[in-house]
């Protein structure tokens, strides 16, 4: 039986990573997914590999018209949603010494603004007793070096999230926070892990965490499932560590 059949289902960044991983296993289950990304090129692919009539929306979320843009569409074309997932994000590691003004504001545009003012707009077209899933990140609880301006922007979207699940309670609309821990996902090579490197990085992150070894996108989606079907329907207002044990270490 499909978990998400007749469901309607948004994921911001949903062209690559845990964003893509969610989006190919929600259209499995019978949702009909629309998937957001700011490159015309990759959210094509993207959308393709997701098949069963997904729909692709260039934007990014740092933009508050491309949420206005967005929740048109969606009603447009399916008259509301059923599921949003709040994914899409950056990172960039730099100690607190040297980050830049910019680099700050970036991180808190797309994490942290973008979440915030893209369930505000979307939130109107969530149906009664439908849910929103915010992606978070374990760097939210747990120190690591160089994290801190990803951090904070991470902590805050879990913050908003508790204060949703109450807000949305007269709509039964749970809500829900994903943290992930390290996934072994292409924004590896953004934060200059190079093939070469790829072993002996993998190997460090096994040793911090308990569970031996990295996540997978795929792991990291079936926890969204859950979040987002009926298996987690008494669900809210939680936060889920994906990773592996490593909150513990």
């Amino acid at each position: 039986m499909q978990q998400l059949k007749h469901k309607v289902a948004v994921i911001t960044g949903g062209n690559s990573g845990i964003g893509k991983a969610a989006a190919v296993l929600f259209a499995k289950e019978g949702a009909q997914v629309v998937i957001t990304g700011r490159r015309q090129d990759v959210v094509d692919q993207a959308v393709s590999e997701i098949g069963h009539g997904a729909v692709g929306i260039v934007g990014d979320v740092a933009d508050l018209a491309h949420h206005r843009a967005l929740a048109e569409a969606v009603s447009d074309r399916f008259g509301g949603l059923d599921v949003y997932m709040a994914n899409a994000g950056i990172i960039n590691l730099t100690p607190s010494n040297n980050v830049t003004p910019e680099e700050y504001d970036r991180h808190f545009a797309t994490n942290t603004r973008g979440v915030f003012f893209g369930v505000q707009t979307i939130a109107p077209l969530i149906r009664t007793g439908g849910n929103i899933i915010v992606t978070s990140s374990l760097a939210a609880t747990k120190v690591l070096p160089d994290h801190a301006v990803y951090a904070g922007s991470k902590a805050a979207v879990a913050a908003f999230a508790r204060n949703w699940a109450i807000e949305f309670k007269p709509r039964r609309i749970r809500v829900n926070i994903l943290s992930p821990g390290p996934v072994d996902t292409a924004i590896l090579g953004k934060l200059g892990v190079s093939d070469a490197d790829r072993p002996a990085f993998e190997e460090q992150m096994a040793s911090l965490i308990p569970a031996g070894r990295m996540g997978q996108p795929e792991e990291l989606a079936r926890a969204a499932l859950f979040l987002a079907s009926d298996a987690g329907s008494f669900v809210n207002g939680i936060e889920l560590h994906v990773d592996g044990g490593m909150t513990l270490a």
